[in-house]
């Protein structure tokens, strides 16, 4: 069977859809694979905040609709790019081993968030890093910081920043190791849903591909993604608001999940956690949605979306 990859024409996108090919064409019925390039509404639209724009499922809905379209049979998402909800066209067959799920510092100047000084701009389009970053230094600036990750490096580069925030996973994919001046520990700044996961997606109801494709699937990531995945689902998570949700294994059996909401501006930070076993991952995500509720939350999530509408 030949498979035709979806994907993103950004040099990691395209790394991204390599590696899959490359772990495709290993698998016993795979006659060959063929990457389908273009370009996505969100890799065109750049001076404006994703959440102005509809959103990081404008990085798919061109790749939703090769699919459709019969043009491509499966495609490769960031994890933390797949909307909570898919159109029922669609199957999320799961996600793959994970890369770096962490943040990364990067900066010419400075090793660390703790050592920039006071009214430094730290450049990053994600509230939940803006959020994160100002709740434990408020002296810092975070200014909007869009494009593909060559982009936002130029950007840093040409002094437009003193510092960014990037996902450690993209810079490692890349070889961009030397970039990195610190991993940013997850006690200081929470993941975002799904990253440093990649998601393959089909046509629903494309059994002998989703067969085929099972081997690339890991049902432990897959499993603390999708507690992750339901912690934003039930709390509206969206590009407006500064939501976070990370999990991790304990042992061979079961799994912690915590869960972060705040305000835009880091001055208010609601975190939960829960633990449960990976076959019951559910149980760990309900347990942290109820206590983020419990402590306010749905107040945080309105008043983020009535400030991004104002």
């Amino acid at each position: 069977m030949k498979i035709r990859i979806a994907s993103r024409e950004s040099r990691l996108a395209m790394w991204q859809a390599e590696h899959v090919r490359d772990l495709l064409l290993a698998l016993p019925g795979v006659s060959g694979v063929e990457i389908v390039g273009m370009t996505t509404k969100g890799d065109q639209i750049l001076d404006r905040s994703l959440a102005k724009i509809g959103g990081k499922g404008l990085f798919i809905k061109e790749l939703e609709h090769a699919l459709l379209e019969g043009r491509a049979d499966l495609a490769v998402h960031s994890g933390k790019d797949i909307p909570m909800d898919l159109d029922p066209e669609f199957q999320l067959l799961g996600f793959m081993t994970r890369e770096d799920p962490h943040d990364a510092f990067v900066s010419n100047d400075y090793a660390s968030l703790a050592d920039l000084p006071a009214g430094a701009v730290v450049g990053s389009s994600s509230l939940r890093r803006q959020a994160q970053v100002l709740a434990r230094y408020p002296h810092l600036k975070v200014e909007p910081l869009r494009g593909n990750l060559d982009t936002r490096l130029g950007k840093l580069d040409s002094g437009q920043y003193q510092a960014i925030v990037l996902a450690a996973a993209g810079l490692k994919r890349l070889g961009l190791h030397s970039r990195i001046r610190n991993v940013i520990e997850s006690t200081d700044m929470l993941p975002a849903v799904g990253q440093g996961a990649l998601g393959l997606e089909i046509r629903a109801g494309d059994s002998q591909l989703a067969e085929l494709v099972k081997p690339l699937i890991d049902p432990v990531c897959t499993a603390l993604v999708s507690a992750e995945r339901s912690v934003s689902k039930a709390l509206g998570g969206s590009c407006q608001v500064p939501i976070a949700g990370y999990a991790t294994l304990n042992d061979a059996h079961t799994f912690t999940l915590r869960g972060l909401v705040a305000s835009p501006d880091g001055k208010t930070v609601i975190e939960k956690s829960a633990q449960a076993s990976l076959q019951h991952w559910e149980t760990a995500a309900d347990l942290v949605i109820e206590g983020l509720l419990q402590e306010g939350a749905q107040a945080l999530i309105e008043s983020a979306i009535q400030q991004f509408k104002g």
